[in-house]
């Protein structure tokens, strides 16, 4: 398939999407605003959903060199620190589910995407480079870049993120919806943490309007830090009054923090104090997807954040960016008529919005439980206790993501005449 596609946006959901058409002989342009290819951020987690789609395009050994393989995921109350409940991870989620769950720095998942799209050497780097804007063609998509330069390709993909300009245009501009959280965002050294709270774990904290949440990246050489609490920014949480929402981080105060989850027990505070500095921003986001013409119009689609912006109380973000890209792969390669863009991104749409929809609900009401107060937190820390794991655990999205429907098998004869 010599039909360059272009992708705006290379960060991880971008270079997903260039290796799942890549792994198909599909040739990309891949748009990249920064000067050079990098991630900002500090950890992720992936569930069995996510590591599948690694162990598909054949890079689990290159996750297993920068991965950590939690135990547990333990629930804990952040005032008193007892327990809440617990999910069983480790061997136990490779015996539900066939995979492992992982946790790891943003970077490192970065740097082994980046990697595999350059072994398949069909991808061309744009770097400084910003889609400005785009207009369909009868057989393709002309895009103008801030720099006035004029890319065409058979169709292009939106993977740019929350303020994505393909979205603007496809859908119309729409402004985000602040979430009024903030997340404090920081890493540790596991030589630095009480010899208690180095245990290859995901810990959450739950507590009256905030949760904190860390476990180990890089092998468990560092652990990822992040207390979600509600407020602003520049309104005693770190900024300024009037900071870009648009930024990925601002600088953050210690004291800031410690004041919005406190009253905090001791384990919760040595973890808090032991981390060095912070960085800080705003969560925002977008109501539930509402059809598939918010993913995929013409021979212009809408991936990851850019569709179906994630509040990070599920760690389904880069995740849901990673199963577009490998539901896309497979749409290509079970197509029957290869270079019918329309009609791909059709049915790859059809095939993802209900689930990013329901990925994005369960999240937002995640967050709602984290931070319950009153008779609705003793009602959760209750059910916690009671059902435990049953109620931890997410089949319906651990056993993910869904096949996009194969076409029925054609004879030779109506092959000829399709």
């Amino acid at each position: 398939m010599n039909q360059q596609v272009i992708v705006a946006g290379g960060g991880i959901g971008g270079l997903a999407s260039a290796l799942a058409l890549a792994r198909q002989g599909v040739p990309t342009v891949l748009l990249e605003q920064a000067a050079a290819f990098g991630e900002v951020g500090a950890g992720l987690q992936l569930g069995p959903n996510a590591t599948r789609l690694l162990s598909d395009w054949g890079l689990s050994d290159a996750l297993e060199a920068c991965a950590a393989f939690p135990e547990v995921l333990r629930v804990r109350d952040a005032h008193r620190g007892t327990d809440l409940g617990q999910l069983r991870l480790g061997a136990m989620a490779l015996a539900r589910y066939g995979q492992p769950y992982a946790t790891l720095h943003r970077a490192d998942l970065h740097a082994l995407l980046f990697n595999a799209v350059q072994q398949q050497g069909l991808t061309e780097w744009r770097l400084d480079s910003r889609l400005a804007s785009f207009a369909e063609t009868p057989d393709g998509v002309s895009a103008t870049l801030d720099d006035g330069n004029l890319l065409t390709g058979k169709a292009l993909l939106g993977c740019d993120g929350l303020w994505s300009r393909v979205r603007s245009q496809l859908l119309g501009a729409q402004g985000v919806r602040a979430s009024g959280h903030l997340a404090y965002r920081g890493m540790v050294r596991a030589g630095d943490l009480p010899l208690a709270l180095r245990a290859p774990v995901v810990t959450a904290w739950l507590g009256p309007r905030m949760h904190v949440v860390h476990y180990p990246v890089r092998g468990g050489e560092w652990f990822n830090v992040v207390a979600v609490v509600h407020g602003v920014l520049g309104q005693g949480h770190g900024g300024e009054p009037g900071s870009d929402p648009q930024g990925w981080s601002h600088e953050a105060r210690a004291n800031d923090l410690q004041r919005a989850i406190s009253p905090a027990c001791a384990d919760l505070l040595a973890m808090i104090e032991a981390v060095p500095g912070w960085t800080l921003w705003a969560l925002n986001d977008r109501p539930a997807m509402a059809g598939a013409h918010e993913h995929a119009q013409g021979r212009v689609a809408l991936l990851g954040d850019a569709a179906h912006p994630l509040r990070p109380y599920l760690a389904q973000g880069a995740a849901m960016a990673m199963e577009d890209a490998w539901t896309l792969g497979r749409v290509v390669e079970f197509a029957q008529k290869k270079g019918d863009w329309p009609r791909l991104l059709a049915v790859f749409a059809q095939t993802r919005w209900q689930r990013n929809a329901q990925v994005q609900q369960h999240s937002q009401r995640n967050g709602r439980i984290f931070h319950a107060t009153g008779l609705v937190r003793w009602g959760r820390n209750t059910a916690m206790r009671l059902l435990g794991e049953r109620l931890l655990d997410n089949p319906w999205l651990y056993n993910g993501p869904p096949e996009p429907e194969r076409p029925p098998v054609l004879s030779p004869r109506a092959r000829r005449a399709a």
